[in-house]
């Protein structure tokens, strides 16, 4: 299992509408390309907060092909939507996990 995790840190002044513009718009969109089979948010704990919360948005694929054309299809679509609501109020940090067993 392949796990695209984006770090992500988003000031306060737009945290709460963020978190719902996640839930209801762009993880769904990223959800529907068919590269990925399920998500999971989580919000990282004992992090400096002063200037927003930190949260992880994980993609889980079963195959790395999947996630390379997620990549040359529809990230950098996904990237503009991103910078175009949330500007600078908005930082990630992505990696990519293989789940070992």
């Amino acid at each position: 299992m392949i796990i695209y995790n984006i770090t992500i840190k988003i000031e306060w002044s737009v945290a709460e509408e963020w978190l719902q513009w996640m839930q209801e718009v762009y993880v769904p969109g990223v959800l529907h390309t068919g590269c990925f089979e399920k998500h999971q948010f989580v919000r990282l704990v004992q992090v400096d907060e002063t200037e927003g919360p930190t949260y992880a948005s994980q993609y889980y694929t079963s195959a790395l092909s999947k996630y390379d054309y997620y990549l040359q299809h529809h990230a950098a679509s996904f990237k503009k939507q991103i910078k175009d609501k949330w500007g600078e109020k908005y930082i990630d940090f992505p990696t990519l996990m293989q789940v070992v067993e």
